[in-house]
């Protein structure tokens, strides 16, 4: 992942009604207004994060095509997983760093 994409993400999760967003796509897709009822969010400030989660890429929106008005929102896995192996990749380090002090800790005694 790269530093800009893994930015993207974090300042996207930054929000607790992104976050729970994340959570009730992570379940099925949605439309707007089934999103803004789960998070309690009013349709305007629910339409402002999904902006935030689409320009970050964790979302995708869809439209029917029986009815190109409806949206749908669907969960993309992609930057999950990216900032999954970023997470996974950092805590190999600090257990690393953990276990040299371990070490460390030992000759000394």
């Amino acid at each position: 992942m790269t530093a800009p994409q893994l930015d993207a993400t974090l300042a996207a999760l930054s929000d607790p009604v992104r976050r729970r967003v994340i959570e009730l796509l992570a379940d099925r897709p949605r439309r707007p207004g089934e999103l803004a009822e789960e998070t309690g969010a009013s349709p305007s400030t629910l339409s402002k994060h999904l902006r935030v989660l689409r320009t970050s890429g964790l979302v995708t929106e869809e439209h029917p095509v029986h009815d190109a008005r409806v949206r749908i929102y669907t969960l993309r896995s992609a930057p999950m997983a990216e900032l999954r192996g970023w997470l996974e990749a950092a805590e190999r380090g600090w257990a690393q760093q953990l276990t040299a002090f371990q070490d460390l800790l030992a000759e000394e005694s």
